[in-house]
């Protein structure tokens, strides 16, 4: 059974995440917060189908003996928040289309691990029984979004300046980011015009994942009107995705750079990390190191797992970020689009959106993919493994993480499979005249792996 990818459970909910598997997953929960004495509290993003998955999951968390806290339609990271010194289920497929919805668990506001949800799924598989119908939970309802964004707004205030000066467009996207970054940004004195402000589960105004294509309208009004940037947030308000003066989207990774090497530079600790993934650009590692850090890598969506082992090596995490999902440690170990975007304003404030680019090097960078069916994957990827040195004989090769070559011009390539979709992704780094010819050849690699193991497939 897997039902686990790299950001929780994800699915259409007539096939995969069904109230039933919803029941199970409250039920398996359960039983981890029944064994801290603890409480689990649930909240959900807007999705049509959120009300209903909710309650099964809090019918098997009850069921378990445990007593459960409602907080209705809030931001993963609000969720992630009111979990400290609980355990908590959040409803939500962030950016996915609206048939989907998901299941996010966090123990003490940090995500569960791999480890811990291989325990979850064995749990569903062997169907545990309620317990005695004297013991079972309660459950109460409380409001957090108002302590959740005074928190947000107290940890970025120790950055940059008050944005009183600042113009900002706000793309929600009809998702809950709408309860906390306008408010947050608004507080913190700058002037906020929000688009697709109201939480809509069918996602009227754009598709849900914000990328330069669905962002189309907030583009245009950054570029066309008196704006100093433009934030979109995806259905969950853990992405963050930065829009310039001219509507243009800032390159994910340095959005990542410009934060974690202000976080480094500010820092009192005598090792201060980052931690990221094998998938992000080089320009982080300079600006860190320039800034007086080092740079930590970590599997795809394990950035929680990551800040633990860098922290248990001896080192002090101050920011940790895959491509539009950042953590910042030091208010919370939940990744947070909202604080991002409240940290960033105030350094935006002080410097400017373009004098915080100005030093950090913009080499071109490719994601690609490749169709591979689920059942492939592994085996794709192990004959990459085993045919990396041949195929790129010049790069020095990493396997910890997918395959990663390393060429000595500092250019770049990571082929990992995808967690949630029947793919086989690649990422590319390197000049503006290598770019292309290196992202060919890595295509035409997997391309042929991808065919290979499926003639296989066919004559086994």
């Amino acid at each position: 059974m897997d039902l686990f990818g790299t950001a929780g459970i994800r699915g259409d909910v007539t096939t995969t995440v069904t109230p039933s598997l919803a029941l199970e997953i409250g039920r398996a929960l359960g039983a981890d917060a029944a064994a801290d004495d603890a409480d689990v509290v649930i909240g959900r993003d807007g999705r049509t189908t959120g009300p209903g998955l909710a309650a099964a999951v809090e019918s098997g968390v009850l069921a378990a003996g445990v007593d459960v806290t409602r907080v209705g339609v809030v931001p993963t990271p609000a969720l992630a928040y009111a979990s400290k010194g609980q355990y908590g289920a959040m409803l939500t497929a962030s950016h996915n289309p609206p048939a989907d919805n998901g299941i996010k668990l966090f123990d003490g506001g940090t995500e569960y691990t791999q480890t811990r949800e291989d325990t979850i799924e064995s749990r569903v598989a062997a169907e545990s029984t309620p317990t005695s119908w004297q013991t079972w939970g309660t459950t109460t309802h409380e409001e957090i979004i108002s302590a959740y964004r005074d928190a947000v707004q107290t940890y970025a205030s120790r950055y940059g300046e008050r944005p009183s000066e600042l113009t900002i467009a706000v793309d929600c996207g009809n998702g809950v980011g709408a309860l906390a970054t306008p408010p947050v940004l608004d507080r913190m004195g700058a002037e906020v015009i929000t688009l697709n402000g109201n939480i809509d589960g069918h996602f009227p105004g754009r598709e849900s994942k914000p990328t330069a294509a669905s962002l189309t309208d907030i583009r245009a009004i950054v570029k066309n009107g008196s704006f100093d940037f433009g934030i979109g947030h995806d259905g969950d308000a853990d992405r963050l995705v930065v829009i310039d003066q001219d509507g243009a989207v800032v390159h994910e990774d340095t959005i990542l750079a410009i934060l974690a090497a202000h976080l480094v530079s500010v820092s009192d600790v005598s090792d201060p990390v980052i931690v990221t993934t094998p998938n992000a650009s080089g320009r982080i590692d300079e600006q860190v190191q320039t800034a007086g850090g080092r740079v930590e890598r970590v599997q795809l969506g394990s950035l929680h797992e990551g800040i633990t082992d860098a922290e248990i090596a001896g080192g002090d995490v101050v920011f940790a970020g895959e491509p539009w999902k950042h953590s910042h440690p030091a208010l919370g170990g939940w990744i947070d689009a909202v604080a991002s975007a409240a940290v960033l304003t105030r350094l935006i404030a002080e410097k400017g959106l373009p004098t915080l680019r100005e030093p950090i090097r913009e080499r071109p960078y490719r994601k690609k993919s490749v169709e591979c069916p689920d059942e492939n994957k592994t085996a794709v990827m192990e004959h990459l493994k085993q045919t990396a040195t041949e195929e790129f004989p010049d790069a020095e090769i990493t396997t910890k993480h997918g395959v990663r070559a390393t060429f000595p011009d500092n250019a770049w390539t990571l082929i990992r499979p995808s967690g949630t979709e029947p793919y086989i992704r690649v990422y590319a780094e390197a000049t503006p005249e290598a770019i292309d010819s290196l992202v060919d050849e890595v295509i035409t690699t997997v391309s042929a792996a991808v065919d290979s193991i499926d003639d296989q497939s066919a004559w086994s």
